[in-house]
């Protein structure tokens, strides 16, 4: 039995390690989760606890170059359930603050005379390491408020699941994160904080731990946070009467969330009784953590699809015998990494159990069979070139050694069409494959020369002389386009829509990105080593200049490019002014069109207000939105879409 616990203590500190100091994850939540109760239940069983054992502990030593920063109170864990009738148990006949409980990296900030003082992780609750520096470069956050006094919060650093998907996009295979978890770990502990900028963490305040102000109700220290410009956890008020139905509320609107969450967080509202229960060793006794029950289903792995993604990377995906998982019918779950595989010992015919993580994504929980007799593909299943296991920042992977492959040049087709870089409508994936196996399109330029084919195309199933015309229209639409788009289009690898914006902005051509110096790249604002370095080895290649050289001449931009040797003017009325849109629009056609016409502008667009927001846009001046609200609360002018027009006059 000792060995069993001994074990159990090394296996789960070796996560925690990863986890808390290495920003991947060498195990899922939920079978940490499993372990973690198995030494629970074991150590109670047994009266035996060892020192080092993560049900006494915290967090994990801090490991990184971060100066290490001592905090003011001890930050404990949280007791935890998933029975909703241990809530009603807990909360008694007492007022509750129910909310969401964030799957980021929390951080104590620290304000004084106004200004932000200091951003300290969590750590090991004890010492955290000192992150002010990159703090200040995140999305939302007030760097001064109108509260002189010291003020100390404690709140989640998140990147939303949208962000996460282009941020991961862009970085090298190697050094991509399994989740936005793991990505804002990474991000908020850089030492270079050009990156903390460009991967947009937000910040969510959940507690007010010091204030000279006095409140009775935890509430309403978080309504007070809110007026001085933070954004703040959903929550809601309970007692036991509508406990039940308010947690399966938050459950249905987890869909909708735009940052993960792995559960809620029960906390009692009064802030005298709060104080009065204290804590035991390790939990604070006015609060518990829930988390939903996974909703597991038992089922067969029937194979594993092999996907090769635009950057060569072949990602497994596992199929199996369809079962109801969270209300829906599910598949299908992604492997992520060949280490994943190995560590399940996956076989095809294996029994296998499923479940939703943070009820969203698909995920394989454990393997009951065990036959470890999966084999990994030699080679690329698109082009059957050689296959290469590489090592990544979870592990390790398939990638296809073949740089003409056409799964490669399939999706770098269907992202150079796509919405944010040429938009090309009507033209999916499925024709775009239909025009390569037919030899109609080999790269960009092909399609602009789809004419040539019109007889083959007509004549082919699914096609028609409308839906023919509809498609050439669309590409003859999309030759106006903005040097942005295009830049992103192209495919660069570590290069996002907001880096190619940028690229753009600086140099103002294709022509003077292509002579400019790594340096000169090096020099923009958010770039660091892997985005100029790509972004230098894109142009350097005679190939790609071949291809951009032919496409060119068939383009208009329609911003107006300028040389290296002009500036472009930044006097305008809206230099630099922060903006925040909400409500439906009238004079522009959708939300992206006025961020686009305020970022032409040289003005910003932020998704939240803060103190920091120069206008709120909103045609509904009235309106009892939190935006609205919150926008009075800090005197921040609300204009309508007129108004803005009349704005950049």
């Amino acid at each position: 039995m000792i060995d069993k616990i001994k074990n159990l203590v090394d296996t789960l500190n070796n996560a925690r390690k990863a986890y808390y100091s290495q920003s991947f994850e060498i195990m899922s939540d939920f079978e940490y989760d499993k372990l973690y109760d198995e030494l629970v239940s074991l150590e109670s069983q047994t009266g035996i606890i060892l020192s080092n054992s993560p049900t006494q502990e915290v967090g994990y030593k801090v490991l990184s170059q971060l100066k290490k920063v001592k905090h003011d109170e001890k930050m404990l864990s949280l007791d935890k359930t998933k029975d909703i009738a241990k809530l009603i148990s807990f909360l008694g006949d007492k007022v509750g603050m129910l909310s969401f409980k964030l799957d980021g990296l929390t951080i104590v900030l620290k304000y004084k005379n106004g200004k932000l003082d200091s951003a300290v992780t969590r750590g090991n609750g004890e010492i955290g390491e000192d992150i002010t520096h990159n703090f200040k470069v995140f999305e939302n956050v007030p760097l001064s408020i109108p509260f002189e006094d010291e003020l100390i919060i404690r709140g989640e650093a998140v990147i939303s699941f949208e962000n996460f998907e282009k941020i991961n996009e862009n970085l090298d295979i190697k050094d991509r994160y399994k989740n936005p978890r793991n990505l804002c770990s990474g991000s908020v502990r850089q030492l270079n904080n050009e990156i903390t900028k460009e991967r947009k963490v937000n910040f969510l305040a959940f507690s007010l731990v010091k204030c000279s102000k006095e409140f009775k109700l935890k509430s309403s220290q978080l309504d007070f946070l809110e007026s001085l410009g933070f954004d703040t956890v959903d929550r809601k008020i309970v007692s036991k009467d509508n406990l039940k139905d308010s947690v399966l509320e938050f459950e249905k609107n987890i869909e909708n969330n735009k940052f993960a969450t792995d559960g809620l967080v029960l906390t009692f509202d009064d802030i005298e009784y709060s104080k009065s229960l204290g804590n035991t060793s390790k939990f604070p006794k006015d609060s518990i953590a829930f988390k939903w029950a996974d909703d597991l289903e038992t089922t067969t792995l029937l194979e594993a699809e092999w996907n090769t993604s635009r950057t060569g990377l072949i990602n497994p995906v596992a199929i199996f015998e369809p079962v109801e998982l969270e209300g829906t019918t599910v598949n299908r779950a992604s492997l992520h990494n060949v280490s994943i595989i190995k560590n399940l010992k996956l076989g095809i015919g294996d029994t296998i159990k499923v479940y939703k993580a943070n009820m969203i994504i698909p995920q394989i929980a454990e393997n009951l069979t065990k036959s470890d007799n999966l084999e990994i593909p030699k080679t690329c299943p698109a082009c059957n070139h050689n296959a290469e296991i590489i090592k990544i920042r979870d592990g390790l992977a398939l990638k296809c050694t073949n740089p003409y492959c056409i799964a490669k040049i399939i999706n770098s087709i269907v992202h150079y069409v796509s919405r944010d870089a040429m938009n090309v409508e009507d033209f999916s994936k499925a024709t775009i494959e239909k025009f390569i196996n037919e030899g109609f399109i080999k790269n960009f330029y092909d399609i602009y020369n789809l004419e040539k084919y019109k007889e083959q195309i007509i004549s082919m199933q699914g096609f028609g002389e409308r839906s023919y015309q509809n498609l050439i229209n669309s590409i003859q639409k999309s030759k106006t386009t903005k040097l942005a788009n295009f830049i992103y289009a192209l495919g660069i690898e570590n290069i996002g829509l907001s880096n190619a914006k940028l690229l753009s902005k600086t140099f103002g051509s294709i022509d003077n990105i292509k002579n400019a110096s790594l340096n000169d790249i090096l020099a923009i604002d958010g770039f660091g080593e892997i985005m100029a370095s790509s972004v230098k080895s894109y142009f350097e290649n005679t190939e790609n200049i071949s291809l951009i050289n032919k496409i060119l001449p068939l383009l208009n931009f329609e911003d107006n490019l300028y040389s290296s040797s002009e500036s472009k003017s930044t006097n305008t009325p809206i230099n630099d002014k922060i903006f925040v849109i909400t409500g439906s629009l009238k004079h522009f056609k959708n939300r992206k069109e006025l961020v686009e016409k305020i970022e032409s502008l040289n003005g910003k667009v932020a998704s939240s207000i803060s103190k920091n927001t120069s206008y709120l846009i909103n045609n509904d001046k009235n309106s009892t939105s939190s935006k609205n609200k919150k926008a009075k609360e800090l005197n921040i002018p609300i204009i309508s879409e007129q108004d803005f027009l009349d704005l950049i006059k």
